[in-house]
């Protein structure tokens, strides 16, 4: 399961980097302007190796330190991971719907102003971010995961696909809904923030940085038990641990009941998508 956790992030991830991509070179497509599109590809193969760069520093920055500082880092990377996973849920909630206008209403001002580079760099940073995210993201699942390589296979899977999608964007071939999309995908990556909440709480237990309420609440060593599925669904995605404590249990709650709540509120139309219908007619 720690697969999916990470298909799911690369997936997520992915296609938010090639939607920019698909949409503005879809747009540079539709309009003859072809002259940008090469340096476009440049600019998002530079992102990819700048991204690649440091996930291989981070990684070996893990590997040199003394376990206590591993555990420390990872509890840093972790809390840095929900951050950006919280941040980019409710964006997207508030950004889904209109996000192919608001790309296109932006080319279409910098060609307007003669300014294709402009492109070239939304595309650049479109990507940098989230491979920045992304790499996050992955270095805390890969440190939660009891198996790296499947964990990383899943990953790649996720983003071969997005890039998929997204040249299918780019050659105005396939149409997502965008809203649904990014609701559906919110719901499971609430669960692996939370997880990877629960997990940072951990390694911080294990860093000597939080010594308090460390009582078990609960014994489910006889279900979680190491190399067998329901382990990999309870800690690689949930976090749960064979015996959790009581603020990791808290954490948990406090977390994932909130981010539940807010990602499957139904949002309110505006106001004037519901009077447009009455008019038209």
């Amino acid at each position: 399961m720690a697969v999916l956790a990470t298909f799911v992030i690369g997936l997520r991830e992915g296609l938010e980097a090639a939607l920019i991509v698909g949409i503005v070179g879809g747009f540079l497509r539709r309009r003859g302007d072809r002259a940008a599109l090469r340096p476009m590809w440049a600019g998002v193969a530079l992102a990819v190796l700048i991204c690649i760069a440091v996930a291989v520093v981070l990684e070996a920055v893990s590997a040199d330190l003394p376990q206590q500082e591993q555990e420390g880092l990872e509890t840093v990377i972790g809390l840095v991971a929900v951050a950006m996973i919280t941040y980019m849920i409710v964006w997207m909630r508030k950004h889904a719907r209109s996000m192919r206008g608001e790309l296109e209403a932006a080319a279409e001002s910098a060609l307007a102003k003669g300014s294709t580079w402009a492109l070239v760099g939304m595309a650049f940073l479109a990507v940098l971010r989230e491979g920045f995210e992304t790499t996050v993201f992955l270095l805390a699942a890969f440190g939660s995961s009891t198996s790296p390589v499947a964990a990383g296979g899943g990953a790649l899977l996720g983003i071969l696909i997005a890039i998929g999608l997204g040249y299918g964007i780019y050659r105005g071939a396939v149409h997502i809904d965008l809203a649904r999309f990014f609701t559906v995908t919110a719901v499971f990556l609430v669960l692996v923030a939370a997880g990877l909440l629960v997990s940072a709480v951990h390694t911080a237990h294990e860093a000597t940085w939080v010594n308090v309420w460390q009582e078990p609440v609960a014994d489910l060593s006889a279900i979680v038990q190491p190399g067998t599925p329901i382990a990999s669904l309870l800690t690689g995605v949930l976090g749960i641990q064979p015996e959790p404590t009581l603020i990791e249990t808290v954490v948990w709650v406090l977390y994932l009941v909130p981010m539940l709540i807010f990602v499957l509120w139904p949002t309110r139309r505006p106001a004037g998508s519901r009077t447009a219908a009455p008019a038209a007619a």
